[in-house]
């Protein structure tokens, strides 16, 4: 019985598949963080898939760390992923919009507003990111945000819910993973503050979550994205393993549509926060193949598996794993680069 193609019921949708595209950085928005009308055909080319997660998409222009990436807290952003939303649902598919903040993980030279980044402590992250106008550039220092603004970066979150469901999402993730400002958060390496979200460091992504429920109007339309352990973008914690355990036994509760966790290798989480996840859909992504993720759902290790790099190369990739149809290999080279290139080039198998 082939697993990955069962449906899978998630609030008010059903998903056909249990076949889920991961949100991937793709860096083709326009300075202002306005999504490119290519991004219309590169999702809806994908409406195959179970569920589309769309890239990370800031909240704020505070939010933005990296070049050419989304966001969604102004008209303009709104009316162009409504475009991207309206073809993906024509095609048939179902899409969530992961929102996020990148937290001390940015470089002026890609931001729309002056000032330094916000983090939950004034730690800068070792390392260098990509500028357009500058070429690579060490991260700059953050600033602590002081505890009587963190509301408003929560409020911003709830912002970008409202709009994203109005405009037609069938739900929103919270990237609380890969070192932004949630994972900050959680981590102690990162996170040395000595008020209310210093000695409770689960404060901040809880508190998010609630707003972003609230905000939708129903729990089943918001996720979240986790990456215990994964030391991208210079962040670990001393306690992992209980970290995250308490973090999941204390959203449980929202009744979330989903955790989607990224697995590390040679860290092993995932049986335990399955187990104290009870309320929603368990995502595992992370090195998957058609193989292993039949494993994986046979052993009732998942709910549904995450795929990213695969569907780069493959739109069609349901089909090519159902028809046994081998895979195209991406292009590294134009993960990130603006335009067509190694976006929407790659085309689907011919039909068998």
């Amino acid at each position: 019985m082939d697993k990955l193609f069962e449906p899978l019921t998630i609030g008010r949708i059903t998903l056909p598949n249990r076949i889920v595209m991961a949100p991937m950085t793709r860096s083709r928005a326009s300075a202002q963080g306005v999504p490119s009308e290519l991004a219309i055909e590169y999702y809806s080319s994908r409406a195959q898939a179970g569920l589309l997660v769309t890239e990370a998409t800031q909240t704020s222009p505070t939010g933005q760390g990296y070049a050419r990436t989304p966001g969604l807290h102004n008209d303009e952003q709104s009316a162009a992923w409504k475009k991207i939303v309206d073809a993906v649902h024509k095609a048939g598919g179902r899409i969530f919009l992961q929102l996020f903040h990148v937290g001390r993980i940015s470089h002026l030279a890609n931001r729309t507003n002056d000032g330094p980044p916000v983090a939950p402590s004034s730690i800068p992250a070792a390392g260098n990111v990509w500028t357009d106008t500058l070429g690579m550039q060490p991260f700059d220092s953050p600033r602590a945000l002081e505890t009587a603004e963190i509301p408003a970066v929560i409020e911003e979150f709830a912002s970008a819910t409202r709009r994203a469901i109005g405009i037609g999402f069938d739900g929103v993730e919270l990237h609380a993973a890969s070192g932004y400002l949630h994972m900050q958060f959680l981590s102690s390496s990162t996170n040395r503050r000595t008020d209310a979200y210093g000695t409770n460091r689960l404060k901040f992504v809880v508190e998010t979550l609630e707003a972003m429920v609230a905000a939708a109007g129903d729990s089943k339309r918001v996720g979240v994205k986790l990456s215990p352990a994964m030391p991208f973008n210079d962040i670990s914690d001393d306690t992992p393993h209980e970290t995250y355990s308490a973090l999941t036994r204390s959203i449980n509760p929202l009744h979330l549509a989903y955790l989607h966790l990224m697995r590390v290798p040679g860290f092993e989480i995932a049986p335990a926060l399955r187990a104290a996840f009870t309320n929603g859909a368990f995502f595992l992504g992370g090195g998957y193949d058609y193989e292993s993720a039949q494993r994986e759902l046979a052993s009732g290790g998942a709910g549904a598996i995450v795929f990213g790099k695969p569907f780069i190369a493959n739109p069609d990739l349901p089909a090519r794993f159902r028809n046994s149809i081998p895979l195209a290999v991406p292009d590294s080279s134009t993960f990130y680069t603006p335009g067509a290139k190694g976006y929407i080039d790659y085309p689907a198998a011919p039909r068998v």
